[in-house]
């Protein structure tokens, strides 16, 4: 891997944006106010099945400026996608749903789209739910076949319900069904991974976790990290973020995360509560982590 001093080029660090009214004009203008080098949009309602077509107008200047500006873009995907459903519509949307993010995100120039790995529901045995996983998402990751595609980015969950993925070890059998494919990667939630039970507080937390995750999936598979605290304890089981440094995670965890080998790279976004104000605090208080 290459070895980059701190700073943007090694990590970049940015935030999820709105883009209500325009993902060039409201967009890139939030993520500029914030000092963010690199940002995280939604293409359609995230708690819908919606599939709207963009502007193109807005598309091109989006992803001229961000290529300008050496801003790297991800697209988080709407959080009802569930692979593991027992519900065959569900499985179905969750199919047109994430067709519809990938191929937005290449039409703004996306490196990665990000979706959260899933449950199986209805009381049905995790195999099942992976197979049903293998079915429907492997031929979605085929239909890369473009240069400019971006990767699909795994997001394992904070480990509520019958989650099929929250530990960094689920990730093994989740990368086994899906062939392990060239297209596929992970994004890390610090919150997530935190509430699952990766006391990333603990001194060499951060690390550890990082090493257990290239031992799992094989290096160079991270490709984003969701930078969020906690507002509850290790293994909680509770998806609740706090700004940085404000919950249980901690400030020092971040600063860690951004000097492993394998977040060489590896660009962070906040999803923090705060509204503006608190974005901008989070980005600056990781850049100042990055820097020293």
């Amino acid at each position: 891997m290459k070895s980059h001093p701190p700073g943007p080029a090694r990590n970049p660090i940015g935030s999820h944006v709105p883009v209500a009214g325009g993902l060039h004009s409201v967009g890139l203008s939030y993520a500029r106010d914030l000092g963010a080098e690199t940002v995280q949009v939604f293409v359609a309602n995230p708690r819908g099945w919606a599939t709207p077509a963009g502007n193109p107008l807005q598309d091109e200047a989006f992803r001229a400026a961000c290529a300008e500006a050496s801003v790297p873009a991800f697209v988080h995907a709407p959080y009802l996608i569930n692979f593991g459903s027992h519900t065959p519509a569900t499985v179905e949307r969750s199919v047109e749903s994430l067709r519809h993010s990938l191929r937005r995100g290449r039409e703004i120039g996306a490196l990665g789209v990000v979706v959260h790995t899933g449950s199986a529901t209805g009381g049905r045995g995790r195999a099942v739910a992976l197979a049903q996983v293998r079915e429907h998402m492997l031929p979605l990751l085929d239909e890369l076949t473009h240069d400019d595609d971006p990767y699909l980015l795994l997001e394992p969950t904070a480990g509520q319900g019958a989650s099929l993925c929250s530990l960094v070890e689920d990730l093994g059998p989740y990368f086994e069904q899906l062939d392990a494919h060239p297209k596929l990667g992970v994004c890390l939630d610090t919150c997530h991974v935190f509430a699952a039970g990766h006391n990333l507080a603990a001194p060499g937390g951060a690390h550890r976790t990082l090493d257990e995750l290239a031992a799992t999936v094989g290096p160079g598979r991270l490709r984003l990290i969701h930078a969020n605290d906690s507002k509850d304890v290790v293994g909680a089981h509770k998806d609740r973020h706090a700004n940085i440094g404000a919950g249980h995670v901690g400030e020092d965890p971040f600063r860690d995360l951004m000097t492993h080998p394998e977040t060489t790279g590896v660009p962070l976004v906040i999803e923090t509560p705060g509204g503006k104000e608190g974005h901008a605090a989070d980005v600056e208080r990781l850049k100042k982590l990055r820097d020293g």
